[in-house]
């Protein structure tokens, strides 16, 4: 059974003004003072002085700080847009975004639905790539500043706005359009903050829902990178992305979006520019355990969570450190973008009065800590390390392939 919508919540005082006017007018005033070098805070006590509207001046400060983390996700462009905060932490990055329009033209579509677009960060990439978007959002206040950032995307690319539709995804639908988009994982209806779900049946719009559309026309589906994989449907293309080393969605793709032969992806995104995939047919088995190598390579995140790790250690000659820890090791060193790698430098004691003696006599003083298959934090033990030398290195806490607990002093390559 579908799970409920959420209730679409109220807005705090002066953030439905935002989208006015007035709240433009005062939002680029203070961008302007900053962008003079004029602290915030001296900014706020003059606009206050100046009989500023309290609330509206509250909302747009906060808007301002949004703004200024959302730089992260979608650069330059988020200057002008505007974000809740809940929205802004859903939000697709903008990298990521594109390759999700890419997709959609490439397999043919020209419309697409974006069934709970949040502040629109997956409609204004459809846009960018010239489909026709239908975008619609459950929360009249996400919705209105979704409303205004394809407003300016479109003005700036001469296109007509998309309007957005406010209500429940499930009760409007994806209409005529020819593909569907679901980012799901709403985790809550407010606007300040988000909660991890705990059900897959607490989604909305639903995974039954999104799943049965995809029985209809190409779907694509974004969810979290911790996506049960019980959850994941026979005929899906599943897609593990990071982005700068950070693993940060699962897509499910559908239909004509799915690619053929490919059940397992791990997409790895650095900067601007630089991409590289792993993909097989299903999950890959694990490499055969063998004695510590040269050299340990730590796999990127999206390639352990799409079960890629057999089909790495193939390309780099590799085995497992140890039964079911993700770490490979191998004698020689092989480049590539699906794993860090660390020359083994030797093998020290793991009892942490030793490790303390080994380190301060080696004169490590900054220290990278890395654990798989060992019970500790490595923020505590470094502090208890209490290290003053003026050397940096990486401790790798693991097994080896005995499963007996080992401590590796190594460096990056």
């Amino acid at each position: 059974m579908a799970a409920a919508a959420p209730t679409p919540s109220i807005a705090a005082p002066g953030w439905q003004e935002l989208v006015t006017p007035a709240g433009g007018e005062l939002l680029a005033r203070i961008t302007g003072e900053l962008q003079h070098g004029r602290a915030l805070d001296r900014i706020a006590r003059d606009l206050r002085s100046e009989g500023a509207d309290p609330a509206l001046l509250a909302a747009a400060l906060t808007q301002t700080d949004l703004r200024s983390r959302a730089a992260a996700k979608f650069g330059e462009s988020a200057s002008h847009m505007l974000f809740t905060r809940a929205a802004l932490e859903q939000a697709t990055r903008s990298r990521a975004a594109e390759l999700h329009a890419a997709r959609f033209r490439a397999a043919g579509c020209r419309s697409v639905a974006d069934l709970g677009c949040g502040i629109g960060a997956e409609s204004l990439a459809f846009l960018e790539a010239g489909l026709d978007v239908h975008p619609v959002e459950l929360d009249p206040l996400t919705a209105a500043f979704a409303q205004h950032n394809l407003a300016l995307a479109a003005k700036r690319l001469g296109a007509a706005a998309p309007a957005v539709r406010l209500g429940d995804a499930e009760s409007i639908g994806p209409g005529d359009a020819e593909a569907v988009f679901l980012d799901p994982a709403r985790r809550t209806a407010g606007h300040t903050g988000t909660r991890r779900l705990a059900s897959p049946d607490d989604y909305s719009p639903s995974l039954s829902f999104a799943f049965g559309l995809a029985r209809e026309r190409p779907t694509g589906v974004k969810l979290g990178p911790g996506l049960d994989r019980e959850l994941i449907p026979d005929d899906a293309e599943a897609q593990w992305v990071s982005l700068d080393g950070q693993l940060v969605e699962t897509g499910l793709w559908f239909g004509a979006l799915a690619r053929p032969g490919v059940r397992r992806a791990a997409l790895v995104l650095r900067g601007a520019q630089e991409a590289a995939e792993l993909t097989g047919a299903h999950d890959s088995a694990d490499a055969d355990v063998r004695p510590l190598g040269e050299y340990l390579y730590e796999p990127d995140g999206a390639v352990i969570r799409a079960r890629l790790i057999g089909s790495l250690a193939d390309r780099l000659h590799a085995g497992m450190m140890s039964a079911g820890i993700a770490y490979l090791t191998a004698d020689r060193l092989v480049e590539t973008p699906f794993a860090s790698a660390f020359r083994v430098v030797e093998t020290l004691s793991s009892r942490e009065k030793d490790l303390r003696r080994a380190l301060a006599a080696r004169d490590i003083g900054a220290l990278e800590i890395k654990k798989r298959g060992a019970d500790v934090d490595p923020a505590a033990l470094r502090r208890r390390l209490k290290l003053r030398g003026s050397r940096s290195a990486t401790l790798f806490l693991t097994r080896d392939a005995q499963g007996r607990h080992v401590a590796l002093l190594a460096e990056r390559c």
